[in-house]
């Protein structure tokens, strides 16, 4: 199954941080990566299930209003990107990034 590609674009390290955590918190997503492209537009890359790509950039798009500053230059949502973008451009899933998508474990607890 393929992926869905999800993009913000924004004005700003701040509001592209607060785009990344709101969806990282909205939807089961992947974080993939920023991508600075220049003077201050950067791109926030996420990829996931098409339902829950979908509520992570609504989701971010929201939190970046209440960024001081914070400006969303462009969106898009690629429901099936070809697989020829996951060579192209830095979206695919690799060992690196696999490693935040996990369930986190903590250790037992010291006194039972």
């Amino acid at each position: 199954m393929t992926l869905a590609l999800g993009m913000i674009e924004v004005y700003g390290v701040p509001a592209a941080v607060e785009a990344a955590d709101a969806m990282c918190k909205a939807a089961c997503i992947t974080f993939v990566g920023y991508e600075n492209t220049d003077l201050g537009r950067i791109t926030v890359l996420i990829r996931g299930e098409i339902g829950e790509v979908n509520v992570a950039v609504i989701s971010g798009l929201a939190a970046i209003a209440q960024v001081n500053g914070g400006e969303v230059l462009s969106f898009h949502i690629i429901p099936r990107p070809h697989e020829n973008l996951e060579y192209v451009l830095p979206i695919h899933l690799s060992a690196n990034i696999e490693n935040f998508n996990a369930d986190i474990r903590f250790p037992p607890p010291l006194s039972a």
